[in-house]
């Protein structure tokens, strides 16, 4: 019984009557198409399967991360602050929870010195801390759909360099604003209302937009595409506020639950504390997910579903698209990537991804160092037929041999197949360019 309202749902979603298109049901069923996405991927178990692994990867390197953190954080003078801002993270477990698990990690963190490590140890704690972040990399660029990682280079420049330069920045903002906070002239605008108040509730609030801040920065910088600022924002914004509510409902059901946590006795701070970075994580990830939908809209009906295209729908597209690429390209106009043409042709890029590689294979198109797509050769060469044929001759899974045919069958797909060659004999790329194409020639 649910399937059947489920689907009436996504049909009610994404293909509303025409009586509806423009007027405000319209509108809100476009933003809830959002939210219904996100509650469909979670139930299809992509996101919380990367959540628990980003789990088992983060107890093995929090400490080796957090000890890399400390020290930089040491040199410049803000080793002390360290402390709080794990506090504060871990303060949904419960006040003493809390304090019991940041004081344990505090003493790791103060062990692990470069004298006790030697140059081996500290190798393997630079390895430790930039494979938790590939590992992070991986499951944004599993959701942006980017299957191409960064190259090992550019994974140790950029991982460390936000690392060793991200704490820094982060203690040296809450520096400043403390430092704003105790002006003699912003007490003195405290004193008169509502700006007192203003200021009380935006003290409360600002760890929150820290929060939102560095979740922002991760959705622009850790996927290895680009990503644009407001896509970002949205899911920081987003993820930030469902982390603060998630923070406070998880330290009422801590609070509410000590009869449940006795039973594991001295497991309960392991469990609880694992059940909350699997929630963390999570709710990253959901954040990563809204801005991918964001940026790319086409994605919300299909999700991570493969989305497969008809014989003659591919073909279709693969004329378009070679179309667009080579009429840009003679007059040196836009540069057209996969997520372009997807925009262009209002198709999820899953769908176009089977179709360029095939056109790739064929020497049709050539992908150039800035991920965009130019012709394989001259347009004049390139005929009708060839892009047809590269579509139809793509195989996926493994070939069949030797089929045993029948006389009558294979005469009529001849007879088509002579046809269709007939009626694009001597039209190239180029032509279809140029001149367009006239179905009665």
């Amino acid at each position: 019984m649910l399937q059947p309202l489920l689907t009436h749902l996504e049909k009610w979603l994404f293909e509303p009557p025409d009586s509806l298109i423009g007027r405000p049901l319209w509108k809100i069923a476009r933003i809830l198409r959002y939210p219904y996405a996100l509650v469909r991927d979670i139930v299809r178990g992509h996101l919380t399967l990367r959540a628990m692994s980003l789990v088992y990867t983060t107890l093995l390197s929090i400490v080796p991360l957090l000890a890399l953190s400390f020290s930089v954080l040491k040199g410049l003078g803000y080793h002390e602050d360290l402390e709080p801002v794990l506090f504060s993270f871990l303060e949904p477990l419960g006040t003493e929870r809390a304090y019991e698990i940041t004081a344990r990690v505090m003493d790791l963190v103060n062990n692990v010195r470069g004298t006790v490590l030697g140059s081996i140890g500290l190798v393997f704690l630079l390895y430790t801390v930039v494979s938790m972040v590939q590992k992070v990399e991986e499951s944004f660029n599993f959701i942006w759909r980017v299957e191409r990682p960064r190259s090992l280079a550019r994974r140790f420049s950029e991982y460390l360099s936000v690392i060793v330069i991200g704490p820094a920045a982060i203690f040296a903002a809450l520096g400043l604003m403390a430092t704003v906070a105790n002006t003699s002239l912003l007490q003195k605008i405290a004193t008169y209302e509502p700006f007192g108040t203003a200021l009380v509730l935006l003290g409360h609030l600002t760890p929150y937009l820290l929060v939102t801040g560095v979740f922002t920065f991760m959705y622009g910088f850790i996927p290895n595409c680009a990503v644009r600022l407001r896509a970002a924002l949205v899911g920081g914004v987003f993820a930030g506020a469902l982390w603060a509510a998630a923070g406070m409902i998880f330290t009422s059901f801590v609070a509410s639950s000590t009869r449940t946590i006795v039973i594991y006795a001295g497991f309960a701070i392991a469990v609880v504390a694992l059940i909350w970075l699997y929630i963390s994580w999570l709710i990253l990830l959901l954040g990563a997910q809204l801005s991918f939908y964001v940026q790319n809209p086409q994605y919300l009906r299909p999700g991570h579903e493969n989305v497969k295209l008809n014989s003659s729908v591919s073909e279709r597209v693969a004329l378009s698209i070679m179309y667009l690429i080579v009429s840009d390209y003679r007059t040196a106009g836009r540069r057209w990537t996969i997520n372009a043409l997807a925009d262009h042709l209002d198709l999820p890029g899953a769908a176009l991804g089977p179709i360029v590689t095939a056109l790739e294979r064929r020497g049709l198109l050539t992908l150039t160092d800035d991920d965009t797509w130019v012709p394989g050769r001259d347009p004049d060469t390139i005929e009708l037929t060839d892009v047809l044929d590269a579509v139809r001759q793509e195989t996926i899974g493994p070939r069949l041999g030797k089929i045993r045919n029948v006389a009558p069958a294979v005469a009529a797909a001849r007879a088509a197949e002579n046809a269709l060659k007939d009626a694009l004999k001597g039209k190239t790329v180029k032509s279809l360019v140029e001149e367009g194409f006239d179905g009665a020639s």
